[in-house]
Order: structure tokens, then sequence, then C-alpha cells
């Protein structure tokens, strides 16, 4: 959601005048005429950007003003070419002119222009002839400065590639791939020449050998880890081809699926082939087909800078780009062994060396997480023990880096990548829930998206008892979590820091168990704590903390999507168990404002649907629901949940929905309801409560009649009290009821149920309908006349 001064400006852009806006683009085009453009024109252009984009309409902007900006995207100034093409992508296509002038000189074509042109589906044409142009300036020989904008080219057809891959042409890509296997393997090797001065011999002048970041000479081909004073081009074309290296291999593809498989035949990688067969044990890729040789080379070039990485970097920023150097060396080898499965026995002894040197420092944790994607991958064809990989993953990670917002981003969408593959090939992963959830319960906000995905995965029949507590305790698994930081921030306890009493508890050996089960790492070791109401009670002072009030707010939606998951999986012993922890749960809820009155109405949607998919749960938990709707407190204190339930009484304790219902199931309900409901329509309210909300009464009245059409010895006394209603309601004000039009429908709803109940088997059918007059389905019965009126009218409104 945009704040509160985003969405004012938004509307300030929505609702300008045209007459306005005109007046805006004339000042717009003076200040582009300017000869300097600073800080206004800046200004400007971004407030245009706002006006084109805040509407869906398209508009286009007056020709002087459109031919200014269009020459921003050749700026010499990146800010410009980006305002430029924003501006640009709001507005109708480009014009023929337009085209032809970016066309006829390629030189403004940079990655901004790039992104306009793919923005519109018709300029393929024009992004096929640049494609031509560009990679003959990549395989021509250049001058100095022309050589210089290659480092712009290289992104720019990668952009390409991505989004347009029918521009490229299969031979196109050939050349491309060469061209990536000679700045990847064969770039110099010695640092570019410094440009000296008057002081300067010639000795200072000559090249000197690039080195490795610990500062020794670098004995091997060049990397993005090697440093020096100077690079030449070629050493700059090798740090862009590895920044684009994995995007390339991921998609090159798909060009030889859009335009010929005239490289089919050079491009082997099954099991077995001759090429796989060459590819892994030749010493000399030479020989390959391109694509295979630059697989070949890519290979060598990561297990270079996983060797490079294990040197101890003079510079933090240094180790640093060690480790995102790391981090994209695994994940481009994962993507090579997922193309030849051969590489797979060459990959995993450096991948499992690079596990052993990081697994034992938590700084490398992001370095890990594409490690366990290669052993996802690729443990089970290698035979590789992979449990202390997910234990430190699954056990480790959320436990002590669950406030490491990249890291929790990260590791949220490395388990929705591997949503489908993780329950089956990781056993602690259903079991790991807890823990996943530190991630939650300590950024809601961020993480929400990412666990409505994820939630689905862990709900089985063995975890969904916990899982459920496990969620209405999210809140307080906030709290603790809280609590866990500034414990270790304060040590002792100062008489001006906040949450001075729960803090003391966190510390108090008599109360560590609360917290440590709240902290668990997996699931298995109970469903929930003994002494809730204790653990609430040591936790009241959080109730108000940002943290815990908005962990508080996801809690709903993920209860939806839990009971939508779990009645797909659960049989109805589990839907018994789940009913009887929201009966329970009801009472058990930290006391966040607001908190439990919206875990109460997702109880009542879901036990009505629970109820309504299998009616015999009513039977089986009659008691249990009894005892709920039979505490008069209920009635005040859970009203959204209590109407519910006495509702599913009322509307399922039938025998035509169980065949064990029984006249003592139905007379024990109708004597506890009708208790309830005599208690509070004959006192005033509990000392600072309400009246009890009109629905509730009409809900009981409705539930007791219904019972009684089913146990007709029961209509006497249902009549009886609906008669007295009648009677109390015209003596005048009753305390139960403090509004006059509440009292009102009461009355009428009362009368209603009494004129039925004075004829049983009319009640009956009305109150408790059979389902062939809830569900009819007469275009189906063959004993009607509803099919062939069907049939008839149906030939009358067809066209002959």
């Amino acid at each position: 959601m945009y704040s509160h001064g985003s969405e004012s400006l938004i509307k300030q852009a929505r609702d300008i005048q045209e007459s306005e806006l005109q007046k805006f683009y004339s000042r717009l085009l003076k200040l582009l005429q300017g000869k300097d453009l600073g800080h206004e024109a800046v200004d400007s252009l971004q407030r245009l950007h706002l006006i084109l984009s805040a509407t869906k309409f398209t508009r286009k902007l007056p020709l002087e003003l459109h031919k200014k900006i269009f020459s921003l995207i050749s700026s010499p100034s990146e800010q410009f070419q980006i305002l430029g093409s924003s501006v640009l992508r709001e507005t109708l296509p480009l014009s023929d002119q337009d085209v032809n002038y970016i066309q006829n000189n390629p030189s403004v074509l940079n990655s901004h222009v790039t992104g306009l042109l793919l923005a519109h589906a018709s300029y393929t044409t024009v992004l096929t002839l640049f494609c031509a142009q560009l990679v003959r300036s990549l395989e021509s020989r250049h001058s100095e400065a022309l050589s210089h904008s290659q480092t712009y080219t290289l992104p720019i057809l990668n952009s390409i590639l991505t989004h347009r891959p029918e521009c490229l042409t299969e031979e196109q890509v050939t050349i491309l791939s060469k061209k990536l296997v000679d700045w990847l393997r064969y770039a110099s090797i010695t640092q570019a020449a410094s440009p000296g001065g008057f002081f300067s011999g010639s000795r200072s002048r000559q090249p000197c050998p690039i080195a490795e970041l610990d500062g020794t000479v670098s004995g091997d081909f060049f990397t993005v880890l090697c440093v020096g004073q100077g690079f030449t081009e070629d050493q700059w074309m090798n740090v862009h081809s590895f920044s684009i290296l994995r995007n390339w291999l991921l998609t090159y593809h798909s060009v030889s699926n859009c335009n010929s498989a005239s490289d089919a035949a050079d491009d082997r990688s099954v099991d077995g082939s001759v090429i796989s067969i060459v590819s892994a044990t030749s010493s000399s890729s030479r020989v390959l087909p391109p694509k295979e040789r630059l697989r070949e080379k890519s290979f060598q070039y990561c297990q270079r800078l996983i060797e490079q990485s294990d040197r101890k970097a003079q510079k933090k920023a240094d180790s640093d780009l060690q480790k995102a150097c790391l981090v994209e060396a695994v994940c481009i080898l994962d993507t090579l062994c997922l193309e030849d499965c051969s590489l797979v026995y060459r990959a995993f002894p450096c991948i499992k060396a690079l596990y052993g040197r990081l697994s034992s420092d938590l700084s490398h944790a992001r370095v890990l997480l594409p490690v366990a994607q290669f052993y996802l991958n690729h443990g089970e064809m290698a035979a590789v023990d992979c449990e202390c990989m997910w234990q430190l993953v699954f056990s480790r990670f959320p436990a002590e880096l669950f406030n490491d917002p990249l890291l929790a981003h990260e590791f949220l969408r490395f388990v929705r990548q591997n949503i489908q593959n993780l329950p089956v090939k990781v056993p602690q992963y259903t079991r790991s829930f807890p823990n996943l959830l530190k991630f939650l319960a300590w950024d809601s906000p961020a993480m929400i998206d990412d666990f409505v995905d994820l939630l689905p995965s862990v709900v089985t029949t063995g975890t969904a008892l916990e899982l459920l507590h496990t969620l209405l305790d999210l809140p307080c698994l906030s709290a603790t979590l809280v609590l866990q930081q500034r414990s270790v921030l304060f040590p002792i306890t100062e008489p001006n820091t906040r949450c001075i009493k729960a803090l003391d508890a966190f510390r108090n050996p008599t109360f560590r168990g609360f917290f440590l089960f709240l902290l668990r790492n997996e699931a298995g070791s109970g469903d929930t704590i003994d002494r809730l109401s204790v653990l609430h009670e040591l936790l009241i002072e959080s109730a108000d903390w940002p943290r815990v009030v908005q962990c508080a707010q996801t809690v709903p939606v993920l209860l939806h999507i839990f009971f939508n998951t779990v009645l797909k999986v659960a049989d109805e012993k589990l839907l018994a168990q789940l009913i009887l922890v929201q009966l329970e749960r009801s009472s058990l809820l930290l006391k966040v404002p607001n908190y439990m009155n919206e875990i109460h109405r997702v109880f009542s949607y879901h036990l009505l649907k629970l109820c309504k998919l299998h009616p015999s749960l009513v039977v089986d938990q009659s008691h249990e629901l009894l005892d709920f709707a039979g505490t008069t407190s209920n009635v005040y204190n859970k009203e959204e949940l209590y109407t519910h339930v006495v509702w599913v009484l009322g509307e399922y304790l039938s025998l035509s929905c169980d065949s064990r219902c029984s006249v003592r199931h139905i007379t024990s309900c109708f004597e506890a309801l009708e208790a309830v409901l005599f208690e509070i329509t004959s006192s005033a309210p509990p000392p600072g409560g309400m009246c009890p909300n009109p629905r509730v009464i009409t809900t009981l009245m409705s539930a007791l009649a219904k019972l009684a059409s089913r146990s007709h010895d029961l209509i006497p006394r249902v009549s009886l009290f609906l008669s007295k209603l009648r009677t109390v309601s015209r003596s005048g004000s009753v305390a139960w009821c403090s509004d006059d039009d509440d009292l009102v429908a009461i009355v009428t709803r009362g009368e209603e149920l009494w004129s039925l109940l004075k004829t049983p088997g009319v009640a009956q059918s009305v109150l408790t309908p059979p389902p062939h007059v809830t569900k009819p389905q007469w275009h189906k019965d063959s004993n009607v006349a509803m099919p062939l009126r069907l049939q008839t009218l149906t030939s009358l409104m067809q066209p002959q």
C-alpha cells in the first residue's frame, strides 16, 4: 500500500486538468531547451512521469516536447537517459522518424533505449536489424574508441535474448557463445599499462601481472576476482561476460527453439552422448561445438572462482565481492549440471569442499543457499548424504538469522522455488515450520506473501494440529523474539528499559520452558503449552508492540489458508480434533487489540464449512459443542463464534444428517440452549457488560424451534417461551434489550416460529427441509415433467 503522501501525489496527478497540463508542458519545454539541465528539470521530468503513469489512458505529448525528451535518450547523463525512456514508455509508441533515427545511429542504442523498444511488439523488425549490427560490431576488430562500446553492447544483447529471443538467430548465438569463451578464458593476464607522468620512467610503465585478492601474483587465467591498478578492454569484457553468463546459459536454448535447429547436432548434452564424454574427459575443448565449449569454459571459470575465494581478501569490499561471486559461480555450476548430467561428478567434489569450508561460519549463509540448491538438484544422483546440509539450512539459519532481512528474502525464495521437491526430498522440511515462522514473526509485512505460498506445503495430517496452535501463538513468538534480542542488547535490566516485566520473565528459569517451546526448531515436541494463560499474562505488555501487532494482523490470513488446505488432506478424526482446538483456543489468545475478534470470525466461517461438508462431526463432538453453547458467558465474550456454534447444533443435529442422532442428543441440546436463552432474557447483563446481541437471541430461538420440530414433545416448551416473550415485550422495555427496533425484530421472529410450531408437520418441512428440496435436481428426474418442458423451451429458442 502507498503512504498517505504518495496517495496524495497520485490523486493530484490523476485530477490534473487539461489546461493546467498544457501549461506544465510549456514550462517543461522551456527548461529542456536550456543549455544546462539541473535539478528543476529532473523534478519536472519525474512529475511528468507520475502524471503519465497515474492514469490508465495513454497520452500524446506535444510534438516539440516529444522531440526534446526523445533527445534525452542519447544524453551523456544516465539520469536523463532513464527519465527520458521512462516518460516515452508511458506515451504512444515511437514514430517512424524516431525509429529510423535509432536505426541509423546505433551509437544511441543503450539499455534504456532497448527497454523502450522491447516495450512495443511492433519493433521486432527493428530489434532484429540492431541485433545483426551489434553482433557484427562485436565480431569485427575495433579501434580503442569503438571497442569501449562493447561493454554496453553485451548487456543489450542479453536483454533482447531474454525478452525477444525471436530477434536473434542461431548463427548469432553461436558467434556470441564463441566470443564469451574468448572473453572468459583468454583475457589478458597483465594489468593495463598506466599512463605515466613526467617523472615516470619506462620501467614504471611496464605492464604488471594481475594479482589475487590476497596480494599474491595470479598464476592462472583472469577472473572477476583478480585485481590490478588498471584493466584492459578484454578484462572488462571478462567481467561483463561473467555477469550475464547464467542468464545466457538459461535462455539461449529459446533461440534454437524459435528459429532453427541447425546447431542441434552440435549441442548434444544427454547422458552417454559422445559429446558429453568428450567434454568430461578431453583436455582440449577446442574441438567441441560452440555451446558445449562455452559450457566447458564456464565450468573451468567457476571452479577457478571457488579456488580464489579461499584466499583471504585484504579489504572488506573484496570479501563481499568474493561472497557475491561464489553465489553466482555455484548457481552457474548448478545450471551447467542441469544441462549436462556428466558434469555432476566433476562438480560435486568442489561443491562439497566448499560446503565443508563455509558451513561453520554463518556469515556465509547467503553462499550456502545456492550450495543447498545444488545438493537438492544433484545430491541423489551423486549419492551424497545431504542430512547435514538440511540440518544447517532448516535448523540453524532460521533460528539464528531470522532478523537478517536479505537472508530471509533469499531463504524464502529458495523454499518457494523448490516447493514441490522439498516435502519429498527433505524429510525435515515439513517438521521445520516452527523455525520457518520465525521469519514471519519478526517481519510480518515483508514476508506474508511468501508464507501465503509456502504454508500449504507444510500442512499434513501429522502437523496440522501443532501448526494450528503455532499459528495462533504467532504473536507470542514475535514477542519472544523481541525479548531474545533485547536480552542480548541489555544483559542487565535497566529501570527505564521497556518491557522490564517480560524481560524478567524471559530470564526467569521458572518460565524458561514456555519460551524454549516457542523458540523450538522442529515440530513434534507437543501441540501447545499446558498453561497458556500464564504465558499470556507474562507477555501482556507486549500486546501493543508494533512488531507483535503487525504479526497478529497476518494470522487470520494464514488461518484461512490453513483450513482450506487441511480440508484436502484430513480425515474426519482430524477434523473433529480441529473443532476441539477452535473451541478451546477461542479464549486462550494473546490480548492484542482486535486479535481475538478476528480469530473468532475465522473460526466461525470455517466451523460452518467443516460441518457443512461433514455433518456427522456435530454428533461426534456434540458433548464439547454443547459445553461451549451451554456457557452463558460465551454469549457476551465470544458472540461471533457462539452464534455459529448454536446455528450448527440446530442445523445438523438431525437424523437426516446422521443416523446416530437420537432423541437423547436432541433433548440434551435443547435443554442446554433453553437454559441459556432463559437466563439471558430473564435478567440484566452482567455489570459493565452490554446486552446480548439480538442475532444471538434469534439464533437460539431458531435452534430451539428446529430441535423441537424433530422431537414433538419439546414443542410445548418452546411455544410457552415464545408466548411469554410476546407478553413481556408488550409490557414495555426489557433489561436484556436496549434498542426498541431490536426488540421488535426479536418478537417478530418469535411469532413466526410460534406460528410454524402450531402445525408440527409444516414446521419440520420448513425448519428441516429434506435434501431434495434444498438441492433440487428436477432437470435430472425422469419422474417429473420438467425435463420435457426444458427440451421444449430449448427447441423453441434455438434457431432452425
